[in-house]
Order: C-alpha cells, then structure tokens, then sequence
C-alpha cells in the first residue's frame, strides 16, 4: 500500500501494515474511508458508553478497538515501539494512569487551590492534548483522542462536543496546520491556543 502521511502523523511500521485487515485498500484515501466509515460506527456505539465507563486504560482500548478494529488487526492494542511522538511505549500504561487519575481529581474537585481549578473547555484540551502526547496507538491517535475528548466533555462534563475547527483534520490544509501548531504550543506549557480552536 503506498502510504503518505499529513504533517504531524505517526508512520507505520513494516509490521504495523501488516496489520491492515482489507487487503484490497492500496493507498491513502482507500484507507481514509474504510477507517471514517469504522469511526462512524464507533460514534454511534458511544451513544450507549455510561460516564463511570470512561476513565479507565480499559475504555481507552475499548474505543480505539470500536474505532479501527475493523481495519487494523492491532486496533485497541497499545503500541509496541516508539514513533516520532509519545513517552517511550513501555511507559504507555504508568503515563496513562496518571493522566486519568488527575482527571477524575479534578473532576471531583479534590483540589482546594484555586490556581489548580481550569474550566471545562481548559481541561477537555488539556486531556486532548495529553492524550495525543503520550500517543497510545501505532496509529489513530488524534482522533481517538478527539473523540475521547468530547466524551469526556459530554458525558462527565455535561457539555458539548468541541467543533474542532470545523473541518477534516487528517486532510492535509489550513485547519489540520493550525491544529498541528496548537498541539505544539501545548507541548511547551501554552494551551491557549488549542483552546481556542476546539471551539473554532
């Protein structure tokens, strides 16, 4: 299959292709559609997701496995090596469990420091964020860690989804730039960026 990947994403390995379950997919936009007719599907299989389900190690997989496992033999499965992004494959798990622990901290307002409060848009691209750092899977991680995000605004938060940008961002373009430079602000300790274009 040949593969070209947009700014920002993770290249398969050799092994990783191996394995793609549709063996008559041969480049990128086959690829594209087979795995956002899976998502749509995943979408609708979050509808009946309860709240408590959702900040676990075991749902993140779960998600990822309703996302792509028709496509990918290895969807829901952490990654077994190191990419150009993410802690180091064997820290998956630790860097997950700290990540979901802070979050239902915060949650449950266990905090009593007001400069350790953030608001629900703040937290939501900050859990986006961290998601997308620690990189879980060989591949799909931007949006399992969007659609992580909104649920997570949605059914824990009880808000709306983020719009972010409003466009395709695994297209190359303006908007997948724009999300791309965000995602690097935060990197270095500045989310507002991402904040804003969560709701853009």
């Amino acid at each position: 299959m040949k593969m070209n990947y947009p700014e920002g994403a993770s290249p398969l390995s050799p092994d990783e292709l191996k394995g793609l379950l549709i063996p008559t997919i041969s480049n990128r936009d086959e690829l594209d559609r087979w795995e956002q007719d899976n998502i749509l599907k995943a979408i609708d299989w979050t509808d009946k997701v309860e709240p408590d389900e959702i900040l676990s190690e075991s749902f993140m997989k779960r998600l990822h496995k309703e996302m792509f496992g028709d496509v990918w033999g290895w969807a829901g499965e952490f990654r077994r090596s190191n990419k150009n992004i993410g802690v180091d494959w064997k820290d998956i798990s630790v860097e997950l469990k700290k990540l979901l622990d802070d979050v239902r901290r915060r949650l449950e307002n266990d905090s009593s420091s007001v400069a350790d409060s953030l608001s629900p848009d703040d937290m939501g691209a900050r859990f986006h964020h961290r998601l997308v750092q620690i990189h879980l899977f060989p591949n799909g991680n931007g949006r399992h860690a969007r659609l992580a995000a909104d649920l997570l605004m949605e059914k824990l938060m009880g808000g709306r989804r983020f719009s972010w940008g409003g466009k395709n961002l695994s297209d190359e373009g303006e908007c997948r730039s724009r999300y791309i430079d965000a995602l690097r602000k935060a990197d270095t300790g500045d989310y507002a960026a991402l904040i804003e274009f969560v709701r853009s």
